[in-house]
């Protein structure tokens, strides 16, 4: 049952590949730190691939044939590529879904403010993070403004080397002595993550003079008022680029690779697929850090309604279709998991761990406690991924979220299960997941992929 480590089995001809995909890797996580950039540049590689929107097929009004590519944009969010296949779709799909949103601060709608000549931003965090983490480091602010004349201002200030950056406080140590006593969840309070933004006042008789200074820096870039803030999604992430980790450069520390490390890897495997039997899929989604909730979230029926419009453009629609369409798939809920990490060795059960390294991983269920929230894929499923695995020589590994009772966690598994697919937890292990820089494998990264491409096929 040992694998081995994968970077044995690369010969020079594989290892040119890997150091390619790694690297584009790493520019797709630097330029694509929010959800909304995510699905910008999907979209971009998509069109460059032959990609049509579902929009211009539809008003086309053309039956789908083999070999047809459509995508799906939706509010900008979430994504859904679709390569038809030779079969119809009535005979299912093979689907690939992860998730493009990933922990961070959101600016709060009313949320500029000043406090003893210092301005802030005031925040509300999204996902599960632990909070001491946000303090003292480099912060950059990303997302889109929309004016009461629908005129959207993009916004993306801090990755620049002539930006300036934004920063959370901490109290110094020399003051600290109660908030050390403090367990870690209250050491920094949800409340206390608020941005710092200026300093300098602005020549005025008017009160406020740091906030108004501020105000004027975001008039004059921007053209933004303050009550644009209303109508603003504004995140605030670690500000930089990916970097290569390691003196062998073996690894990548990057912010949101949880879960930008299977969507891209899913997403190059999806751009790269030939026309099969079966019509392929790529699903990226919204808002799987706070449940799959909202419309552009998983339990949202916006892929529902898209692969609706595609089986009506063959004039046949009706629900039994659709739903034999959903039943017949077969997905890999591309996600991430927790890599086994040797400093912390009593939170996981080390001959059921993933290891940095030795590829892919499958986890037939998550959930916490008794697999509560989860899945729990079918045998008769894995066995099937495993011959094609083995087939296609992707080096695998299984895989649970650490201890029974320490912890669990969820992914977008189980509500596609509900249509009675099959459906497994796939993706990468990552190291110190969802804090502000998480670490992956150079090796894992190219396994997933390899596995990706060879479910699509």
């Amino acid at each position: 049952m040992g694998k081995v480590n994968a970077w044995s089995t690369y010969d020079a001809k594989e290892l040119k590949k890997l150091n390619k995909l790694n690297k584009e890797y790493i520019d797709f996580l630097s330029e694509c730190k929010t959800e909304r950039e995510c699905a910008k540049k999907t979209v971009e590689l998509a069109k460059e691939k032959g990609y049509k929107s579902i929009e211009d097929v539809i008003s086309e009004g053309k039956p789908l044939k083999a070999g047809d590519k459509i995508y799906g944009l939706y509010m900008n969010k979430a994504v859904a590529l679709f390569h038809i296949g030779k079969e119809p779709l009535e005979n299912g799909m093979n689907i690939l879904g992860a998730h493009i949103d990933s922990p961070r601060l959101d600016v709060k709608q009313t949320p500029l403010y000043e406090d003893s000549e210092m301005a802030y931003l005031d925040t509300h965090y999204y996902g599960g993070i632990k909070k001491y983490q946000w303090v003292t480091i480099p912060l950059a602010i990303h997302g889109v403004v929309v004016t009461k004349d629908q005129k959207t201002i993009e916004i993306n200030i801090g990755e620049k080397e002539e930006d300036p950056v934004f920063c959370v406080s901490d109290l110094l140590i020399h003051l600290a002595a109660e908030q050390m006593e403090k367990k870690a969840a209250k050491v920094v309070e949800g409340e206390k993550l608020d941005v710092v933004v200026g300093s300098m006042p602005l020549d005025s008789k008017e009160k406020d003079k740091v906030k108004l200074g501020v105000l004027k820096v975001l008039k004059d870039t921007y053209g933004m008022e303050e009550d644009d803030f209303i109508s603003a999604e504004l995140e605030v992430v670690p500000a930089g680029r990916a970097r290569e980790l390691g003196f062998d450069r073996s690894m990548i520390l990057s912010y949101g690779q949880d879960d930008r490390v299977c969507a891209y890897t899913s997403l190059a495997a999806m751009l790269e697929a030939k026309t099969a039997n079966r019509t392929s899929c790529c699903l990226l989604v919204d808002k799987e850090e706070i449940g799959s909730v909202g419309a552009t979230g998983m339990q949202s029926r916006f892929f529902e309604n898209m692969l609706a419009e595609l089986i009506n453009l063959n004039g046949d629609y009706s629900e039994i279709l659709l739903k034999r369409c959903l039943k017949n798939s077969m997905m890999l809920s591309s996600d991430v998991n927790a890599g086994y990490d040797p400093l912390y060795s009593d939170a996981f059960s080390k001959q059921s761990s993933s290891f940095m390294g030795k590829g892919v991983v499958f986890n037939k269920f998550t959930g916490s406690r008794g697999k509560s929230g989860s899945n729990d894929a079918n045998a008769e499923y894995l066995a099937k991924l495993r011959k094609i695995m083995d087939d296609n020589k992707v080096n695998f590994q299984l895989s649970e979220l650490g201890k029974v009772d320490v912890g669990g966690g969820g992914t977008i598994a189980y509500i596609m299960a509900l249509y009675g697919m099959n459906v497994i937890d796939c993706g990468v292990p990552v190291l110190s997941m969802h804090a502000p820089w998480e670490i992956t494998s150079k090796a894992d990264v190219y396994e997933a992929y390899k596995c990706y491409k060879a479910f699509l096929k």
